[in-house]
């Protein structure tokens, strides 16, 4: 039978449910288990993808397509597992499947209501995840406790144990310990009246996952023990960690997966966290100051680019990188570029986004690298613009730009492909989800994979206009990388550069903490060499137990 594992949120958002369901699934995973997540988000937006990046961070994409939360890319992060479209659901996307039904006349004429109908949709949801195989399914519940939207979640949730029984459901809480500086003191109230609201709802945790800045003592743990009715040793703290890849082990010494293990009567094998414990090793000593520029549109909100941070530190941490992130507006990129700010740079990534603001400031920051010999990386539009910057000042074409920002451009070396107008024609939008590439036969990108034939996640309309191919491949920048059939491109690089490489794809959501994205990694590994020719004075011998082989695809 397979066992299902229930995350909430009390007290206020972003206590990090996320990364607890995430570390508790890599304990799991580490027990020998067979683990998957799920994420339930409250709002009404059928997924996350028409959403601005202001609104809800970046947008995570899987494997077969599927636009979800970002809290998505912590769960394969960290159990290293490829999840599905199935593996996020929306009330939009529920209640649509709900009304959808109705229209079919699948209720029989009856009363459509929240209950039983909404909550049995939900339950399928969860159950969909339930497959052969799987030993374990861990969902986490958006929203907090309290919230009006949550409670068709909760109350599917409380069924839940009844439909599958009470030895297969296991409910974790998560809540906020905070810290009242005038008094000195760390206050359990939030966290026992989270704890009363989620019990009004029919709900016990089983176990109380305690968020605070600093730990909390024992005494503290059996008062919260004894006011919300939970075992003493269920009641864990998380407390804030120097990085989030410390967190499994975290909550390993506070014992929380024994204690699920138990509830649910797993399989009490002692976790092999070798390979954990040499990542949290690695993080520790990359301590080699290497400033990374990211110069993109939303960099108000770094959850905006949550994935390019992490793929960026994943690389980091193998080339012993303290990465340091400089935020660059891209808006207001061509003004810092005449005041000499991206000079002290060490590297430059234009990620992914939509739309004409900023595009010029990110085509003058990648002129600026290609002309200063920085490291550069382009995903996505980055790879469209760097594009457009080299048809401009390498080819001569001026003017040239992409039909998505001028339609009347005199050289549209972007542009809407015949089998992009086809996909919005049938009522879609992108080209999504993974797509195979082949490279060039010792190329930058065939070097950096270890191979000639690669697989990443898209989520873009445009592509490279391969009208101008023989152009782009007569001179310094090649089209490295294409779609089998020859018809795409997938990757350009410029011959005689350290680094200047756009993709196509965004490879930064394959990437992991133990294997870092190999693109990525390339990219450190350049930024490195720039970081270390301008401070000789810091360069320090790599440790051999760190520096490892190409961690590959």
């Amino acid at each position: 039978m397979v066992k299902h594992i229930f995350v909430t949120g009390g007290v206020v958002s972003g206590l990090g449910k996320g990364l607890t369901a995430s570390s508790l699934g890599r304990l799991l995973k580490a027990r020998g288990l067979q683990v998957t997540l799920q994420k339930l988000d409250p709002y009404l937006n059928l997924d996350p993808g028409t959403m601005n990046p202001f609104e809800h961070g970046e947008v995570y994409v899987t494997e077969d397509g599927g636009e979800t939360d970002l809290d998505l890319g912590h769960y394969e992060r960290f159990i290293d597992e490829n999840l599905t479209v199935d593996s996020n659901a929306t009330t939009g996307s529920i209640y649509r499947a709900v009304l959808d039904a109705e229209r079919r006349g699948e209720y029989l004429g009856k009363t459509v209501q929240v209950i039983p109908h909404i909550t049995e949709e939900i339950k399928r949801r969860i159950s969909r995840l339930a497959v052969e195989g799987t030993d374990v399914v861990i969902t986490e519940i958006g929203g907090t406790v309290g919230d009006i939207e949550i409670l068709p979640f909760l109350e599917a949730i409380r069924q839940f144990r009844l439909d599958v029984g009470r030895s297969n459901v296991c409910y974790v809480h998560v809540t906020l310990i905070p810290y009242i500086g005038p008094s000195g003191e760390q206050k359990t109230k939030p966290t026992q009246h989270s704890v009363t609201e989620l019990r009004s709802r029919g709900i016990q945790p089983d176990a109380i996952v305690c968020r605070s800045d600093d730990a909390i003592s024992t005494d503290l743990k059996r008062k919260i023990s004894s006011l919300c009715d939970v075992e003493p040793r269920a009641v864990v703290n998380a407390a804030d960690a120097d990085s989030l890849y410390d967190i499994p082990l975290v909550i390993r010494d506070e014992g929380l997966d024994e204690v699920v293990v138990e509830i649910l009567d797993l399989p009490d094998v002692e976790p092999d966290l070798s390979d954990w414990h040499e990542l949290v090793r690695k993080v520790s000593a990359a301590t080699f100051p290497t400033r990374i520029g990211v110069v993109g549109k939303y960099v108000a909100l770094p959850d905006a680019y949550l994935s390019v941070v992490e793929a960026l530190n994943h690389a980091g941490f193998y080339h012993g990188c303290d990465v340091q992130i400089d935020w660059i507006q891209a808006e207001e990129s061509e003004g810092l570029l005449a005041a000499g700010r991206l000079s002290d740079l060490d590297g430059i990534v234009i990620p992914g986004g939509f739309g004409e603001r900023g595009v010029e400031g990110k085509i003058a920051a990648a002129r600026y690298a290609r002309e200063n010999d920085i490291p550069c990386l382009g995903l996505c539009l980055g790879m469209q613009v760097m594009t457009i910057e080299w048809a401009r000042s390498g080819l001569g074409l001026e003017g040239a730009n992409s039909t998505e920002f001028d339609p009347q451009t005199p050289y549209p070396v972007i542009d809407l492909m015949d089998s992009q107008r086809d996909i919005i024609e049938k009522g879609g939008t992108m080209r999504l989800g993974a797509y195979i590439a082949q490279l060039a036969e010792g190329s930058m990108v065939a070097k950096a994979y270890g191979t000639t034939v690669v697989s990443e996640r898209h989520r873009h309309r445009y592509e490279f206009n391969p009208a101008y191919r023989k152009r782009f491949d007569a001179s310094s920048l090649h089209c490295s990388g294409t779609s089998p059939d020859g018809r795409l491109v997938e990757f350009v690089e410029l011959e005689d550069h350290p680094f200047w490489v756009g993709t196509q794809a965004h490879p930064e959501f394959k990437s992991r903490p133990t294997k870092p994205a190999p693109l990525f990694n390339a990219f450190m590994g350049a930024s490195r060499d720039r970081a270390e020719g301008r401070n000789p004075h810091l360069l320090v011998l790599p440790d051999p137990e760190q520096v490892g082989s190409n961690p590959g695809n």
